[in-house]
């Protein structure tokens, strides 16, 4: 099982689209139709073989925009995770209890949403695809246009809540992945990343409240940040409304 793109919510897309690219050094995001049909318009960015995207709704009365309303502006919206067998997955989630609100299968691809509320901080996807190295999100392209010379990858997301430790039980038990101790929170170990849950730390309620991006010199990422005044108040980078940490590639 692994992190292969995380989604975020934005209220300005072309202002996020340029603060994505200008710091995370990244050039092209594929603008996918597909998600017209929630009343939205995206951006994913291709960063190494796993991707970043941002949302926008585009019409009053979407998920994203109640979202976006709740948490009082730009922040974190979805979780996707690549699973080599989809009918396990989804035979786990229905074990679960947990309800899916979308689903999809088409041409080697497969996709399951499981409803937020059912499992804590943000919606989860679990997606699986063939050949497994494909991406239908990222567009037809997106290996032609992939830069790794300032990022290389996402490879960790964190989900905030008043509970940490029932919200990564949860997790635990959708995924039927072991979880660890880690800090005053947990971790879901991934192929190549890890999910953790930590309490709210910044008075905005659960949520995807940062993710991690491996990049090849985190100074001069964070030197970019600071001119473009992305660096709050404990400096730490933030990206549209979420906070990034940065890993040395």
């Amino acid at each position: 099982m692994r992190l292969r793109q995380i989604a975020l919510v934005g209220q300005n897309l072309d202002a996020a689209v340029d603060d994505i690219k200008t710091v995370l050094g990244l050039d092209y995001a594929y603008d996918d139709p597909g998600v017209g049909k929630f009343g939205l318009k995206n951006a994913v960015f291709p960063v190494g073989d796993t991707f970043l995207e941002v949302v926008c709704p585009k019409q009053p009365g979407t998920t994203a925009g109640r979202l976006l309303e709740k948490r009082g502006g730009d922040g974190g919206y979805m979780v996707i995770l690549q699973v080599d067998d989809i009918a396990e997955a989804r035979a786990r989630v229905a074990q679960a209890g947990a309800r899916v609100v979308e689903q999809a299968d088409f041409d080697g691809v497969s996709m399951s949403h499981v409803h937020p509320k059912d499992i804590g901080g943000a919606i989860l996807s679990v997606d699986w695809m063939n050949p497994k190295e494909r991406w239908e999100w990222g567009g037809p392209v997106w290996r032609d246009n992939a830069r790794t010379d300032v990022s290389t990858g996402v490879v960790g997301a964190e989900l905030q809540g008043e509970d940490p430790d029932r919200m990564s039980a949860r997790w635990s038990q959708v995924l039927g992945v072991p979880r660890e101790k880690a800090g005053q929170g947990w971790r879901i170990p991934l192929e190549g990343g890890e999910l953790r849950f930590a309490p709210v730390r910044d008075g905005r309620g659960e949520g995807l409240g940062a993710f991690d991006v491996a990049v090849r010199d985190p100074a001069a990422v964070r030197a970019v940040a600071k001119a473009r005044g992305l660096l709050d108040a404990d400096g730490e980078l933030v990206l549209c409304g979420t906070r990034v940490r940065l890993v040395p590639a």
